[in-house]
């Protein structure tokens, strides 16, 4: 059982998933006493233990030195908690990354302003909650017929994952947006429902009304930019009123000071520039395009595609799933087609795909027609797309070639059988 101090202020979020880890691991996990944001981490002794100056830190009894929530809530875990097998521990692992990777950026960025850790800013706001609900939507689809994230118990991986979404319940995400991801909010309440991580979460009151627009944090200035300062407060405020403000604002201010660079970074960066941007923009509309797939029978979009198509700025592809043997249960084959879907979310302004399953339950094979921007593959253009791309074989299809043409039109269709006689069995559609 492990045990020793943890450096943190009480409620950080970062520091749940260790206390609740610790409730099942037995050990004795206690906050350091007389901790003070932004004044601890500063001083030479903590310094000489953590060099970084980052929380949460945690120091074993046996004056080992640890940093990092993940690693932290790992080492005072129990070894059910941290997954049965090596690959249940991989896995559990997987979900960690993906908690911090994939959740805790649009979480952020999303949830700071109405915690008064960092300013409004409406655009911003608006891209995390896209980007988060497609996170949810792959966290919806995956836990389908799941009640855990790895294996039959709970583990690390519900714990964790369950922490970084806690404030996005509890603060931002209200009833109407929660509607689509009841698979998320199943699995959601079942983890915070848990006793032991019930003694450290409490009750956890979800957010049922869209939250207004915060006020900009204390000291940030007025993100708009060139407004004049509002008039000051009326003389004869009451003095009590002034201090309670100025306790308020003093929190986020600690909480900016405690968060690691990296983390501050991606909640504040501005949004990287579409790829697709430096390439020539030719004269298909790909909306129109979509459109006219969206509305029209497929014997009228067809040939408006082929009508509009510019080959001169526009490719066409097949791609082709590598691991058919993977492939056991058609709701699972879908789910891989869409979560790909998902993580190529910035892709959609400038590309289309026609994915397909062929075949049935044990016998099926998945491959698809993808049309954009540009002649060479669209995945390389940026890091973010190149998640699920190699685990497809691509070919560039010649439009002029009636083989090719036969080909996509099939795709588009959605009919046909695939290279090795499987019938269409149902397809999706990026757009």
């Amino acid at each position: 059982m492990a045990s020793g101090t943890l450096y943190s202020y009480p409620d950080n979020f970062r520091t749940y998933n260790i206390l609740i880890a610790a409730q099942y691991g037995g050990g004795s996990v206690k906050l350091a006493p007389g901790f003070i944001p932004g004044e601890t981490t500063k001083s030479p002794e903590f310094l000489s233990k953590f060099p970084l100056g980052s929380v949460p830190a945690f120091e074993t009894k046996d004056g080992k030195y640890l940093t990092g929530s993940n690693a932290i809530a790992f080492y005072v875990s129990s070894n059910e908690l941290r997954g049965t097998g090596d690959v249940e521990r991989a896995q559990v692992i997987q979900w960690l990354s993906y908690a911090d990777n994939e959740i805790l950026p649009p979480a952020s960025v999303w949830t700071f302003p109405y915690l008064g850790i960092l300013d409004y800013n409406k655009q911003a706001v608006s891209n995390a909650k896209n980007d988060l609900k497609n996170v949810l939507t792959h966290l919806n689809n995956f836990l389908l017929c799941r009640t855990y994230l790895v294996g039959e118990r709970l583990s690390l991986a519900d714990i964790t994952v369950a922490c970084t979404l806690l404030n996005v319940y509890k603060v931002v995400m209200d009833s109407s947006f929660r509607k689509g991801f009841q698979n998320v909010n199943r699995w959601f309440n079942t983890i915070i429902n848990q006793p032991k991580v019930k003694n450290v979460l409490g009750e956890v009151k979800f957010c049922e009304n869209e939250p207004k627009v915060p006020s900009p944090v204390k000291g940030g200035g007025d993100q708009a930019g060139g407004k004049k300062e509002k008039k000051k407060e009326k003389e004869g405020q009451a003095q009590n009123e002034q201090k309670k403000s100025e306790k308020v604002a003093e929190k986020p201010v600690a909480l900016i000071e405690e968060m690691d660079e990296a983390e501050l970074a991606l909640a504040s960066e501005p949004k990287s520039k579409d790829p697709f941007e430096a390439l020539p923009k030719g004269t298909f509309i790909m909306d129109e395009f979509k459109r006219s797939y969206s509305n029209e029978e497929v014997d009228v979009s067809i040939p408006f595609f082929w009508q509009k198509f510019d080959e001169a700025n526009y490719s066409i592809w097949h791609g082709e799933y590598k691991y058919r043997d993977e492939l056991k249960k058609d709701f699972m084959s879908c789910n891989l087609i869409t979560g790909m879907f998902q993580r190529l979310d910035k892709m959609r302004k400038n590309a289309f795909g026609s994915v397909c399953l062929f075949g049935k339950d044990q016998d099926s094979s998945i491959s698809g027609v993808w049309v954009w921007r540009g002649h060479e593959l669209a995945f390389l253009l940026s890091p973010d797309w190149q998640v699920d791309y190699e685990s497809y074989e691509w070919v560039k299809l010649d439009p002029k070639n009636e083989e090719h043409k036969k080909k996509i039109n099939a795709y588009l269709a959605w009919e046909g059988v695939d290279k090795d006689g499987r019938p269409f069995n149902q397809g999706k559609i990026f757009k």
